[in-house]
């Protein structure tokens, strides 16, 4: 298997001949709006345009993944690429109809924590909460997906979440061979950050039982944390060597031991 990391939330898994896109977000360099004016600089959204290398990539997908439909996780540019070649994409049961209407080819819906048949493995469905607080409720349903897949190592797509039991007994119960988890501690101009704190997220890479990708950082005006941060506070626990923090447009292979 192996895993691109495009822009922010947006990656690609490559297994075999299939080719799955995670949360895509396509569009150009500063082409929407900032997510907060205040707290921080009010940049236009995003911050990075998708690295030239990846779009031959991105071409080449043959399902998706929606964990919720912010649009840093699914915009206009990703919906009309997969409306326009009638991509398969696999959603929480709460986001079909929406994703239905938009004119996306929903192949799947899913139930939290309810094993749904994937490209002759399996895909379950994870709850994910967005946000501390009362700021969770505003951010909707979200839904993180651990999927396995035949001749490879596991993989958890924890979406835009803080740390909850949830996360926790994926990590210690189903325990992925690789985790995805966000970075980037999101917020906006009021109420506690969205995503996990560098606490939660050193707590998240020491339980994680196999290898961690950290993504969701550096593309967004409303992300603050940068990977030098986080590679800052990975070694401070001596964690480093755990985690792949990568750039835009950089890749890993992960075989089964």
């Amino acid at each position: 298997m192996k895993v691109h990391h495009i822009r922010n939330a947006t990656l690609v898994i490559e297994t075999g001949d299939k080719v799955i896109l995670v949360d895509p977000m396509l569009g150009k360099k500063g082409t929407g709006l900032p997510f907060t004016l205040f707290r921080f600089k009010p940049r236009r959204n995003p911050l990075v345009d998708v690295p030239g290398n990846s779009m031959a990539l991105i071409e080449r997908t043959t399902h998706c993944l929606v964990t919720h439909l912010h649009p840093d996780h699914l915009d206009k540019e990703a919906t009309q690429f997969l409306t326009s070649n009638r991509i398969p994409v696999v959603c929480s049961i709460k986001d079909e109809t929406t994703l239905r209407k938009k004119g996306l080819n929903v192949s799947g819906s899913l139930e939290y924590w309810k094993a749904q048949d994937f490209l002759g493995g399996k895909i379950t469905g994870v709850p994910a909460i967005h946000g501390y607080g009362f700021i969770a409720k505003l951010m909707g349903h979200v839904m993180g997906f651990y999927v396995e897949l035949p001749g490879e190592k596991s993989i958890y797509v924890s979406a835009d979440t803080v740390y909850t039991p949830h996360v926790e007994r994926v990590l210690t119960e189903l325990r992925p061979g690789i985790s995805v988890v966000a970075c980037g501690t999101a917020q906006l101009d009021f109420g506690q950050p969205l995503l996990m704190r560098m606490d939660e997220i050193i707590k998240f890479v020491r339980t994680a039982p196999g290898r961690v990708l950290a993504n969701h950082m550096e593309a967004l005006n409303h992300c603050p944390t940068t990977r030098r941060q986080l590679e800052t506070a990975l070694a401070k626990h001596q964690l480093v060597d755990k985690v792949f923090i990568p750039k835009d447009g950089e890749s890993m292979e992960y075989t089964v031991d």
